[in-house]
C-alpha cells in the first residue's frame, strides 16, 4: 500500500487506501476526484486465485486476463455469431474439418518487447495443455493430449499456426472455443525464463504478466487490489488512460458513496434499491449489460436426501422466482430456468417451475420425508448471493426444508464446491466460449463421477451420474448440421429442467453504474468481453 500512496495515484490511490483501512472516512470527509489519466473502479474481485491464464477460471480473473492478454480470435460483443480474428489475421479450414490453419499477424509485440510469433501460440496452448488446469479441458476436448499435443499444435514458420483436431466437428465449435481465456497468448521466451522444477512458470505467472494486451498487470493483493499500467505500444492503439486501479470494495453501500464523490469512476456491484437515487444523480449513469451467465443453486447427489428425484424437484417449487426478480434481483436479471441464456444455438426460455411450497411438501412426503430435510448452503460474501441465499432459506422453510446457510468468501466457497463436500452451493455459471457446448457440457455430461475423475464439470461437482444425457450431449457437437444440432441441444435442456440438480433461476443482467466524465467501455455479454483500453475522460 505505501507504494501506492507514494505518488502512483495521488489523492485518489490515498483516499481508497483510508477507506479500505478505516469507515472513519465514510463520515463525510472530502476525497479528491479520481485521476484524469486514470481509471478506478469499486468491484467485488474475491474470486480471483491466481493470474495465468491457463489456471483462471473465474469471472473476475477472466476480466483481467482480457486486459492484458490477447488471443487468437475473438466474438464479436456486439453480435456473438461473427467471429474475428486478434491475433491471427485470417484462418482456414481443410476439407475434412479437421486441421485449422490461422495467419498470425506482423509486428504484434509483447510487454517485454518481444515479438509474438506462432511459437509463442504454440507454447500457450502446449502448456495449457501440459499443465492440464481447470479450463484446459476447453483445449482438450479436440483430442490434445499432454503427450500429443505438440504435434496436433503446431507453429510450421513465424506467421502460420497449424491447430489439429482428432475428428471433424461443427468449425464453429472449435473457432468459438479458441475464443476463451484459455487461449490467450503468453510471451513464451519470458514465462520459460521463470520455469522453476518443470512448472512451466506457473509460479511466478500467478502472480506477474506475460501478455501483449492493452494493459500490464503492475501489482495485485489478493481481495484488495488489481492494479494495471497501460501499454502505449498495444497493437490497435494505445488506451486511452495510462493505468487502472481496481479497489476490492466489498460493501454496495460504499461503492455508491465513493462513485456519487467522485472517489471512484465505476462501481460494479450496486443493489437495486440503490438504482433509483442514482437515475436523479446527473454526474451517473446506469449501464445495462445482459451477460451470458445464469444464476443457479445445485444439489450435492453425494447427500442421500438430496439424491431422490422428489427432492430434487421439491427444491424447484421452493423458490419464489417472480419475488426475486422483483425485489432482489429488480433489473439485475430475468427469470431463467433452462441451462442455455437466451442468444445461444438452441436455447428454450421454458418456465415450469413457480413457487408452491404445498406441493413441494407432496413431492418430500412422497420422497420419504414428511417432515421435511435440514441441509446447508455455501454462499459467497457477495451481492446479491447473499440476499438470494436468505430468500430461498426463507421460502423453502415454508414447504419443510431448513437451510443452513454457510458464509465465505470466493475462494473458500468455491474450493469447497469443487471437492464436493456441499450440501447447496449457489452461484453464478457463465459460458466458456459463445457455443451451446460450454453450457450442455457441464449441465448434462459427466464422463466420470469418480471422486478421480480427470473431467470435471458441475455435473461431476454435484456428483449427478448421468451417462445416456453424456452420450447425447456428445453427439450434439460434431452435428454439423445446425437445425438438427439446435434441435439435440433442446432435449437436453429439457431432461436437465425435468430432472436436475440444478435449480436455474436468472440469466444475469449486469448493471454498471458510472460516472458521466467516463466514456468508451464496452461491457460485453461475457465478463472476459468487458474491455477497459477504449475509455476516455474528460
Amino acid at each position: 500500500m505505501t507504494s501506492l500512496k507514494s505518488g502512483l495515484f495521488g489523492a485518489a490511490a490515498i483516499a481508497l487506501s483510508a477507506i479500505a483501512l478505516s469507515p472513519a472516512i465514510l463520515t463525510g470527509a472530502a476525497l479528491a476526484d479520481t485521476p484524469k489519466d486514470s481509471l478506478v473502479m469499486a468491484w467485488q474481485f474475491d474470486d480471483i486465485v491466481g493470474l495465468d491464464p491457463a489456471e483462471i477460471f473465474e469471472f473476475s480473473g477472466a476480466e483481467y486476463s482480457a486486459q492484458v492478454y490477447d488471443r487468437l480470435i475473438h466474438f464479436d460483443p456486439t453480435d456473438v455469431s461473427k467471429i474475428e480474428g486478434e491475433v491471427a489475421e485470417s484462418w482456414t479450414v481443410s476439407p475434412d474439418g479437421k486441421t485449422f490453419t490461422f495467419k498470425i499477424r506482423d509486428g504484434i509485440k509483447f510487454h517485454s518487447g518481444n515479438p509474438l510469433t506462432a511459437d509463442d501460440v504454440a507454447y500457450s496452448f502446449r502448456r495449457a495443455i501440459k499443465m492440464n488446469k481447470g479450463p484446459a479441458f476447453i483445449l482438450g476436448q479436440f483430442g490434445l493430449t499432454p503427450e500429443n499435443v505438440d504435434q496436433m499444435v503446431k507453429a510450421t514458420d513465424p506467421r502460420t499456426l497449424v491447430f489439429t483436431t482428432d475428428q471433424t466437428y461443427a468449425p464453429t465449435f472449435v473457432l468459438n472455443c479458441l475464443t476463451a481465456d484459455v487461449a490467450s497468448v503468453v510471451d513464451s521466451k519470458l514465462v520459460q525464463s521463470k520455469e522453476k522444477d518443470g512448472d512451466f512458470g506457473a509460479g511466478w505467472l500467478r502472480v506477474n504478466s506475460a501478455g501483449s494486451g492493452p494493459f500490464s498487470l503492475k501489482q495485485w493483493k489478493a481481495s484488495e487490489l488489481l492494479l494495471l499500467d497501460a501499454n502505449p505500444a498495444y497493437w490497435r492503439g494505445a488506451p486511452g488512460l495510462k493505468r487502472v486501479l481496481i479497489r476490492h470494495i466489498a460493501e454496495p453501500a460504499t461503492q455508491r458513496l465513493l462513485l456519487e464523490k467522485g472517489d471512484v469512476d465505476v462501481a460494479r456491484n450496486l443493489k437495486p434499491e440503490q438504482f433509483e437515487p442514482l437515475k436523479a444523480n446527473s454526474a451517473v449513469r446506469l449501464t445495462p449489460s445482459p451477460k451470458g451467465t445464469l444464476w443457479y443453486f445445485s444439489l450435492n447427489q453425494k447427500n442421500p436426501a438430496l439424491a431422490k428425484p422428489e427432492v430434487r424437484e421439491a427444491m424447484k417449487y421452493l423458490v419464489d422466482y417472480e419475488g426475486m426478480a422483483k425485489t432482489i434481483m429488480n433489473g439485475q436479471g430475468a427469470i431463467h430456468q433452462t441451462f442455455l441464456p437466451k442468444g445461444f444455438l438452441g436455447a428454450l426460455d421454458d418456465k415450469p417451475y413457480r413457487y408452491d411450497p404445498a406441493k413441494a411438501k407432496e413431492l418430500l412426503a412422497k420422497a420419504g420425508y414428511p417432515n421435511g430435510v435440514t441441509v446447508t448452503m455455501d454462499v459467497r460474501n457477495t451481492t446479491p448471493t447473499q440476499d438470494l441465499a436468505q430468500a430461498i432459506q426463507a421460502s423453502a422453510a415454508a414447504g419443510g426444508v431448513k437451510i443452513d446457510i454457510i458464509p465465505g468468501d470466493g475462494k473458500q466457497v468455491l474450493t469447497k464446491y469443487r471437492a464436493r463436500n456441499h450440501d447447496l452451493y449457489i452461484g453464478q455459471w457463465g459460458a466458456d466460449y459463445q457455443d451451446p457446448h460450454t453450457n450442455a457440457e457441464t449441465f448434462a455430461a459427466n464422463p466420470d463421477n469418480s471422486d478421480a475423475a480427470k473431467s470435471k464439470p458441475l455435473s461431476w461437482r454435484n456428483a449427478w451420474d448421468i451417462p445416456e444425457l453424456t452420450k447425447k450431449t456428445n453427439a450434439a457437437v460434431v452435428e454439423s448440421d445446425g437445425a438438427k444440432r439446435a434441435a439435440i441441444y433442446q432435449d437436453l435442456q429439457r431432461s436437465v429442467l425435468a430432472d436436475s440438480p440444478f435449480v436455474i433461476m436468472f440469466q444475469q443482467i449486469e448493471v454498471i453504474a458510472e460516472r458521466n466524465s467516463l466514456s468508451g467501455m464496452v461491457w460485453g455479454p461475457s465478463f472476459d468481453t468487458n474491455v477497459y483500453w477504449k475509455a476516455v475522460k474528460k
